[in-house]
């Protein structure tokens, strides 16, 4: 199996895990703030690092319908947020790949 390697991110302004701060993306990666996830406040990112993504599954948001994946930090796998792999509504289809982050899951870095 081997071992797992971290990414550690370089920039000004860095999210990572709250729970173990591993990590997770970075301030210019944000694509949106306006998001809600479960326990709040969520940022659409465009790119993610550190994490283990579950299976997919359908879920029903207040967007619509989308395919989703849970993902959780690779390092103290708690659960931090969600892909999306597919929506359904034309209006959607940019979320498609991209990843949401909840704030209350989060940590500031540096």
């Amino acid at each position: 199996m081997g071992l797992a390697y971290n990414t550690y991110l370089n920039c000004a302004r860095i999210f990572g895990c709250k729970g173990c701060k591993t990590h997770l993306s970075n301030q210019e990666d944000i694509m949106s703030r306006n998001f809600r996830g479960q326990h709040g406040k969520a940022y659409l990112f465009s790119h993610v690092v550190n994490v283990k993504e579950s299976e997919p599954e359908e879920r029903t948001m207040t967007t619509g319908k989308h395919i989703v994946r849970d993902i959780k930090c690779k390092q103290c796998k708690k659960t931090v947020g969600w892909k999306y792999d597919k929506a359904y509504e034309e209006s959607e289809k940019y979320k498609e790949g991209k990843y949401i982050l909840e704030g209350e899951l989060l940590i500031h870095v540096y």
